[in-house]
């Protein structure tokens, strides 16, 4: 028997059912070792209804599987991002560390501890106001600006 119309016409109906022509000729592929497999146990009166009917449920079990399962990509077609940062980048953040500690070694012990604790320990203006018994305005306000005017990381500028 002439299997090649067969597996074409089984094919094309997989195609019309939305399947790609790969995953097509996959299903074909396993519907004939289904067939073979079955007519070693017994004999197949009509050989193509079963590679068709085979293959039409293999196509739906296997897009009964990808719905719970995902969607599966295929490699090729994914595009792959480095979150790593650059060198470049890398080496400016080591510099801007650096400024910033030269800059905030500088600042005076009391700033120094007003501006750690705000910036590394997330306290709030009003913390920091309440441990040292100032206002808010005050608290928040002196310290930044000594610490902008000492530090000048931000802008690359060189610390005074």
């Amino acid at each position: 028997m002439n299997w090649r119309p067969v597996f074409a016409k089984v094919k094309a109906a997989l195609m019309r059912r939305g399947r790609s022509e790969h995953d097509a000729e996959d299903l074909v592929q396993e519907a004939w070792v289904r067939l073979a497999q079955y007519e070693q146990g017994q004999p197949v009166v009509q050989p193509e209804a079963f590679l068709m009917r085979a293959a039409l449920n293999l196509s739906i079990d296997t897009h009964r599987q990808s719905q719970s399962r995902g969607t599966e990509v295929v490699l090729e077609d994914v595009v792959l991002i480095d979150a790593t940062p650059s060198a470049e980048a890398t080496l400016l953040a080591r510099e801007r560390l650096e400024r910033l500690s030269i800059g905030v070694g500088r600042l005076p012990e009391r700033t120094r501890a007003f501006f750690l604790a705000h910036r590394v320990e997330g306290k709030s203006y009003t913390e920091l106001a309440s441990t040292v018994c100032r206002s808010r305005r005050s608290s928040g306000t002196s310290p930044r600006q000594r610490c902008d005017w000492r530090v000048g990381w931000k802008a690359g500028e060189q610390a005074r």
